[in-house]
C-alpha cells in the first residue's frame, strides 16, 4: 500500500529515536546500573569451601576464607552490596546457630567488613535455614508460633548488628516482626541500623533451588500459614504499609519477575526505598534456557533485570549481579 503525502505527514515516526544506538541511549527511559544490585552469598563453615550449588549453576557454597576474594570481585564490578545466607554447622529446633555470636553469618559480617568496610553488608534474618524441622519459627502444637519467635528474630538480628551488619532483612514473614526488631535494636544501641524487610513474601513454587541452597525445605507441611497467597494483591500493600508503620527502612516484593504488578503498585503508593529479590527458580530458569542455547543469557537477563527496575525498584537482589553487572560494563 503506498502512503499519499498527507498521511505521510500525519504519521508518528517514533523510529525516527531508534535508528542508531546513541539516540537509544539518549532517550533511554531506564538506566539499569551495578549500583543497583545485590547480590546474595552462601556461607558455609570449613576452609577452602568453593562448592557449586547444583541447581544453581554459577553460585556457591564459600567458607570464610574465600569471602575476601568475593569481596574484591565486587568491588571491581561496581556491585555495592551482598545478602549473606548461612549454612550452620548443626540444626536443631529452635535454630539456635542464627543467634549466636559465633555463627557463620555473624563471622561472615566480621571477615567482610575487615576485608573491605565499604561494602554494604545485609543479613538474612530467619531460622529456616537452621532450624530441623526448616519452618522459619518456634513449632509448638505442631504449628509455628507467631509471637514465639518474635524474640528469636530479634536476637539475631542484635548479633547480625553487633557483628557489624550494616542492614538486617527479616525474611520470615511474622506478623509484628519489624515492631519487635526495631525495639530489640534500639535497645541495643542500634538505632541507626535500618531494616529491610521481606514486606510482600510470597509462598512462591519459585524458591526451590534456595532451598536446596541451604537445606531448608520444611520438614512437614509447608510455608503457606506464614506467607502470602500468590493470588492476592491488595494484601501485599496492607503487609507493606502495616512494616513501614512498625519502622521497616526498606520494603521488599519477592520474588519479583511473577510480582511485577506488586512491585508497580507498591512504586505509586510508598515512597520509601523499594527492593525485589530475584529469586533462585527465575535464576535457574535462565540459566538452564541458555545452557541448552533457547535464550540468548546476556540479553534476556538485562531484559528481565531491567523491567524489575522499570516496575519501580530501587533495589535488586540478584544471583546474576556478578554477570549482569560484567555484560553492562561492556555495553558503556
Amino acid at each position: 500500500m503506498t502512503l499519499d503525502v498527507s498521511t505521510r505527514r500525519s504519521i508518528a515516526r517514533f523510529r525516527r529515536l531508534r535508528s542508531s544506538e546513541g539516540l537509544r541511549r539518549l532517550v533511554r527511559e531506564t538506566a539499569l546500573r551495578p549500583d543497583d544490585f545485590v547480590y546474595p552469598l552462601f556461607v558455609a563453615h570449613g576452609s577452602d569451601v568453593r562448592e557449586e550449588i547444583s541447581s544453581m549453576p554459577g553460585q556457591y557454597h564459600l567458607s570464610l576464607d574465600r569471602l575476601a576474594a568475593e569481596a574484591e570481585e565486587l568491588r571491581e564490578l561496581g556491585v555495592p552490596a551482598v545478602l549473606l545466607f548461612g549454612l550452620p554447622a548443626a540444626k536443631d529446633e529452635e535454630g539456635s546457630e542464627a543467634y549466636a555470636d559465633d555463627g557463620i553469618v555473624q563471622e561472615a559480617v566480621r571477615t567482610l567488613k575487615a576485608a573491605d568496610p565499604s561494602l554494604v553488608v545485609m543479613t538474612d534474618v530467619c531460622l529456616c535455614e537452621y532450624t530441623s524441622h526448616g519452618h522459619c519459627g518456634v513449632i509448638i502444637d505442631g504449628e509455628v508460633d507467631n509471637d514465639s519467635t518474635l524474640d528469636l528474630l530479634s536476637r539475631t538480628a542484635v548479633s547480625h548488628a553487633r557483628a557489624g551488619a550494616d542492614v538486617v532483612a527479616p525474611s520470615d514473614m511474622m506478623d509484628g516482626r519489624v515492631a519487635a526488631i526495631r525495639a530489640a535494636l534500639d535497645g541495643e544501641g542500634f538505632e541507626t541500623t535500618p531494616i529491610m524487610a521481606y514486606s510482600a513474601k510470597y509462598a512462591s513454587a519459585f524458591y526451590g533451588p534456595f532451598r536446596d541452597a541451604v537445606d531448608s525445605a520444611p520438614q512437614f507441611g509447608d510455608r503457606r500459614s506464614y506467607q502470602m497467597d500468590p493470588p492476592n494483591a491488595r494484601e501485599a500493600l496492607r503487609e507493606i504499609e502495616a512494616d513501614i508503620a512498625e519502622g521497616a527502612d526498606v520494603v521488599m516484593v519477592k520474588p519479583a519477575l511473577a510480582y511485577l504488578d506488586i512491585l508497580s503498585r507498591a512504586r505509586q503508593r510508598f515512597d520509601l526505598p523499594l527492593a525485589a529479590y530475584n529469586v533462585s527458580g527465575e535464576y535457574a530458569m535462565v540459566h538452564a534456557a541458555a545452557q541448552n542455547g533457547w535464550l540468548d543469557g546476556p540479553r534476556v537477563v538485562l531484559e528481565l533485570l531491567t523491567s524489575i527496575k522499570r516496575a519501580g525498584a530501587d533495589i535488586i537482589i540478584t544471583y546474576h549481579a556478578k554477570e549482569a553487572a560484567r555484560w553492562l560494563k561492556e555495553e558503556s
